[in-house]
């Protein structure tokens, strides 16, 4: 089974993640979710939830059969001691496995050069310049929701549902007619017909 590995932070902002989570971890997709952080700390969510990561840096498993890093966005993303996730996002983009980030963890991105050539979104690209001194991906920035290129996955903070859809898709849990069915009954309530 293939692990998905979702970077969390004090002040992690919980919904980002929660609509693709449970979706990867059902039985039968070949994937399962686990949590990775700067240490073995509890991580409390904005929404307040506690979180015990089941990885630390310092025990991070590259021998783990690894196939996604996720990174909700949130506060914590503006501390120094976070962009050791840099680590993880070496790690993940030098061996071709989809790194996907979403709000203030594009900045993240974006401050330590991983959107420099790719296509990418954030929350706007002056959030981006403004949060990120050391960014330089200015040409390859598109005004959308969710962007998917490559081994990188952007999304600004109010795209969770185009977010885990382009994860989704990614990963190939689902496809076609019953992934857009899925985002429709999360994005309208109803399947369209």
């Amino acid at each position: 089974m293939k692990t998905v590995l979702v970077f969390i932070t004090d002040g992690f902002a919980d919904w980002e993640a929660s609509y693709v989570t449970p979706e990867l971890n059902k039985a039968g997709t070949g994937y399962h979710v686990k949590t990775i952080a700067i240490d073995n700390e509890p991580k409390r969510s904005m929404g307040g939830l506690t979180v015990l990561p089941d990885y630390s840096l310092q025990e991070f498993p590259s021998a783990l059969d690894l196939a996604m890093l996720i990174i909700p966005g949130g506060t914590g993303w503006r501390e120094e001691k976070n962009h050791q996730a840099k680590k993880v996002v070496d790690y993940c983009l030098g061996k071709n496995i989809p790194v996907a980030a979403i709000c203030d963890a594009t900045t993240f991105l974006g401050e330590n050069g991983f959107l420099d050539e790719h296509k990418h979104t954030g929350n706007t690209l002056a959030y981006l310049q403004e949060g990120a001194p050391h960014y330089r991906g200015e040409e390859h920035y598109l005004n959308e929701q969710s962007v998917s290129d490559g081994c990188l996955i952007t999304a600004n903070g109010s795209a969770t549902l185009e977010f885990s859809r382009d994860i989704l898709r990614k990963l190939n849990v689902l496809e076609g007619k019953e992934l857009n069915e899925w985002y429709d009954i999360f994005k309208n309530g109803y399947i369209k017909s």
